[in-house]
């Protein structure tokens, strides 16, 4: 008896989409939790079945990311503890210390509201909102493009089966990067300090947060007491919400540069089509590894790099003035410089869930000139002074460019004198030029290639020796100017 054809990848994709699209719910759960890349947990595959079922049924209404807050604050949970009474005390008393001394240090007002003291889980849920805001672009791309490489590679009589297998595939590829997105921000609750770590207002401008778990275990990897790594983070929290809420278009300018970035990110479907040719769909690494691994996530375009970089100065400006901000109001802290270093590194280097956050969406959020920032900041302030400083950010047009982040003594010349330019200054030299040649007092070079200072020996020459009606000498003291 001849051996029967082995069903291959491609049929064993059809034979799954078409059982989860039409709700038979017989598809293994193991298999699903590794395309998502999640834990084999019955009662959440369970869930997420209903989810990416009704997810198929309305995909043409838009990508649902409350399944992101869901799985975000599930994984926060996990390993999770409450917040004692004695730490809520001394975290209170942290970040009144902190407004006392930013009062020295700043013009920018202090908060209204009463800084907050947030759980992990807490966390996770505050910030779910922007981050699916951030992400939402790069999911739509990424769902459509997969819904149009499904209807291209998809057997006709696949398509009558299932009925409008585009808008049922666009719903379940936005839910399982919903799901993804999920698994990012849940890590990032176990690495995050406060509200601002990150550097993009997740927040509302209104809200500084610790986050009392995850400092106590910064500060367990410091040879720092952790009250004084308490009050130096408190000091940063509360410079970062103050300046988000006194510059109040600060925080709409960095989260719609960030959208605007993710919508440029178009996600071709022969880029799906090219990686579902190698994916075994049975296979649970490579399944996760296509949603995960941002592979399909194309190279950026010139337009694309121009608007990284001005994104990566703003949050350089930002983050440089918290930096500068934070090391005056803390100098009376023994070991404030330490604490300081460590932070200027973790931030440069950034933690497991940041990295994940860039290759599912394709951005990376760490300024890569944070000390030149900072460096541009303090000689603003050493120079002009605190009020200054901080009047810079009263209106986009006044924030230092990447220009003036190069060259801070220019900077600082020109906010001396806001009515002179650069184009003043060649004015002027050209000015002086035409009026040396006009009078012929304009140096020039010797015969011995040296400069001749001496004024010409023509009837139109004029110095202490010169004769002739239009010689000078000496002018008689009338008494008078």
């Amino acid at each position: 008896m001849p051996d029967e054809p082995q069903p291959g990848p491609d049929d064993d994709f059809q034979e799954m989409l078409r059982k989860l699209l039409a709700g038979e719910g017989q598809i293994d759960p193991s298999q699903l939790a590794g395309a998502a890349g999640l834990p084999n947990d019955p009662a959440f595959v369970a869930n997420l079945m209903s989810q990416l079922q009704r997810a198929a049924q309305n995909g043409g209404d838009g990508i649902d990311f409350t399944v992101t807050a869901e799985r975000a604050t599930a994984i926060a949970k996990d390993g999770a503890h409450g917040i004692d009474p004695a730490t809520s005390q001394a975290s209170v008393q942290a970040f009144q210390v902190a407004a006392l001394w930013l009062d020295e240090v700043t013009t920018v007002a202090e908060l209204t509201a009463t800084p907050s003291l947030f759980t992990r889980d807490q966390w996770a849920k505050a910030t779910a909102p922007v981050w699916t805001q951030i992400a939402e672009p790069v999911a739509a791309s990424i769902a459509g493009a997969l819904t149009e490489a499904i209807d291209q590679r998809a057997p006709e009589e696949l398509k009558a089966m299932l009925g409008d297998v585009s808008k049922a595939m666009r719903g379940v590829g936005g839910a399982l990067f919903a799901i993804q997105l999920g698994q990012v921000v849940g890590q990032l609750s176990k690495e995050v300090v406060s509200g601002g770590d990150v550097g993009v207002p997740l927040l509302d401008e209104q809200v500084a947060a610790l986050l009392p778990q995850n400092v106590a275990e910064f500060a367990e990897g410091l040879d720092v007491p952790e009250d004084e790594v308490r009050i130096y983070l408190a000091v940063r929290e509360l410079a970062h919400a103050r300046l988000f809420r006194s510059a109040r278009w600060l925080r709409l300018h960095i989260i719609s540069s960030i959208t605007e970035y993710a919508r440029g990110i178009h996600i071709p479907f022969d880029r799906v089509e090219e990686l579902a040719a190698d994916i075994d769909p049975t296979d649970q690494e490579q399944l996760r590894d296509a949603l995960a691994s941002g592979a399909l996530i194309p190279p950026r375009t010139p337009e694309q790099d121009a608007a990284l970089a001005r994104l990566e100065t703003m949050l350089a400006l930002v983050e440089g003035w918290v930096d500068t901000v934070t090391a005056a109001a803390t100098a009376r802290l023994p070991r404030s410089g330490a604490i300081a270093e460590t932070v200027r590194r973790r931030r440069a280097a950034g933690g497991p869930a940041e990295s994940a956050f860039a290759t599912l969406v394709g951005l990376e959020l760490r300024p890569r000139r944070l000390r030149e920032a900072a460096a541009m900041w303090q000689r603003v302030t050493d120079e002009l002074g605190a009020e200054q400083r901080d009047a810079l950010w009263e209106h986009f047009d006044l924030v230092p460019t990447s220009e003036d982040v190069d060259a801070p003594d220019a900077l600082v010349a020109r906010l001396r004198n806001p009515g002179h330019t650069q184009e003043d200054d060649e004015f002027d030299r050209a000015l002086e030029d035409l009026l040396n040649d006009a009078t012929g007092s304009r140096p020039r070079e010797d015969e011995s290639g040296g400069i001749d200072d001496e004024p010409g020996d023509g009837p139109d020459a004029t110095g202490p020796d010169a004769t002739g009606p239009d010689a000078t000498g000496p002018a008689p003291d009338t008494g008078s100017r």
